[in-house]
């Protein structure tokens, strides 16, 4: 159970919980049958598991040089074999899974994954450290319309914003740990662009995102907008302004982040409210 404990605290639990919520929105949203909607929500939740262990595997030897101490690997609560075995195994089940809603599923899920991977294993400390959330946020989306008994890729409106969405987490995603990462040699994009700048370019990205749903699930016709994602659209461009405006005006903070990230869900909840409306 030790070990048990200590993989689930390296799996980054938040992050991994809310994306297989979100999966499981989606699929809901879309109509998936019981079974497929079990199958992807599973699938999804067992290669978060791997991406976010094999994170931490990767990061380690940084870690423990930074004091660390709320890394579970870090401390040695678990080896690093038993880590990558474990990440290996998550990611292989979920592939399997994937695969039983048709080879479709598996490819895209396959392509998302090795991105995140790739992110893992060193684009994190580029320039082009924010491509990899760009592809799998925006092939996120499709999940659910590509586990349909007729699969089909989301609408394009739903690639920008799972896009948008992934460039958001990623530019505020390392605002907390910005000086522990500086220390080990990692300069992403956010650490490039700098807090106030990473913050601002989020804020934008979640508004794009908000416009593309908004426009894109009614066809273009705004009178056909429901209520719903008028609020939506509403919260997360007051939020993104908010955001925008202490980027600018005061010195970062955790706060910052919050907001952002507070922008990004709720660009998601619009975008699950806009579900019925995936397929292209």
């Amino acid at each position: 159970m030790r070990t048990v404990r200590a993989l689930w605290g390296s799996s980054h639990p938040g992050p991994t919980l809310v994306v297989t919520a979100l999966a499981l929105a989606l699929g809901i949203t879309t109509g998936l049958e019981p079974w497929r909607l079990v199958v992807l929500t599973v699938a999804v939740f067992a290669g978060q598991l791997s991406v976010g262990v094999s994170n931490d595997a990767f990061d380690a030897a940084r870690d423990r040089e930074v004091g660390r101490g709320d890394k579970p690997i870090a401390r040695g609560d678990v080896a690093i074999g038993v880590a990558w075995a474990a990440s290996a195994v998550l990611l292989a089940a979920a592939l399997v899974l994937s695969l039983l809603l048709g080879w479709r599923m598996a490819a895209a899920h396959a392509i998302a994954l090795g991105s995140a991977l790739a992110y893992n294993a060193g684009l994190k400390s580029t320039p082009w450290s924010i491509v990899p959330f760009l592809v799998s946020f925006g092939l996120f989306p499709s999940f659910a319309t590509l586990s349909a008994p007729d699969p089909a890729f989301a609408a394009w409106w739903a690639w920008i914003a799972g896009a948008a969405l992934g460039a958001a987490v990623h530019l505020t995603n390392v605002l907390p740990d910005l000086d522990a990462d500086a220390q080990t040699g990692v300069r992403g994009l956010p650490h490039r662009l700098g807090p106030r700048t990473s913050a601002v370019i989020a804020a934008i990205a979640v508004v794009i995102g908000a416009v593309a749903v908004l426009s894109g699930a009614a066809g273009g016709d705004l009178s056909a907008v429901s209520p719903v994602s008028w609020v939506f659209f509403a919260a997360v461009v007051v939020v993104a302004a908010v955001t925008a405006w202490r980027a600018i005006a005061h010195p970062p903070t955790r706060a910052l982040f919050r907001l952002v990230m507070l922008a990004a869900l709720l660009l998601a909840a619009q975008l699950v409210a806009s579900g019925s409306a995936l397929v292209a």
